[in-house]
């Protein structure tokens, strides 16, 4: 079962993207996740960071390769089929940081 807070790798998530491939992280409740519900919301990981407050930065410590950015501004609701190749998971530090970035970003105080 995908448990909130890890990374996978996704082929060809949506058909704008450039990329053959992009790292989500999982952002949704648990509750939902773990349902039967069919899709899960994600956010993207992009290599560019841009500095914004909806922003966590990532790194080899969470499996990546390189520096990256979970950017919270751009979510997604992805089928749960999709999430077969698992990155890594972020520590709970990242997690706190996650849930800040995601607030600002749905303007909740």
């Amino acid at each position: 079962m995908v448990r909130r807070g890890e990374l996978y790798r996704v082929s060809k998530p949506t058909k704008r993207d450039p990329k053959s491939f992009r790292v989500f992280v999982i952002v949704g409740r648990q509750e939902v996740i773990a349902s039967n519900y069919s899709t899960v919301i994600c956010a993207p990981v992009y290599s560019n960071c841009l500095g914004l407050e909806t922003e966590v930065e990532i790194d080899i410590d969470e499996g990546l390769k390189h520096h990256s950015c979970i950017r919270c501004d751009e979510l997604y609701s992805l089928p749960k089929a999709m999430l077969t190749n698992y990155v890594g998971t972020l520590p709970e530090q990242k997690l706190e940081q996650l849930n800040s970035a995601l607030k600002v970003a749905l303007v909740i105080k």
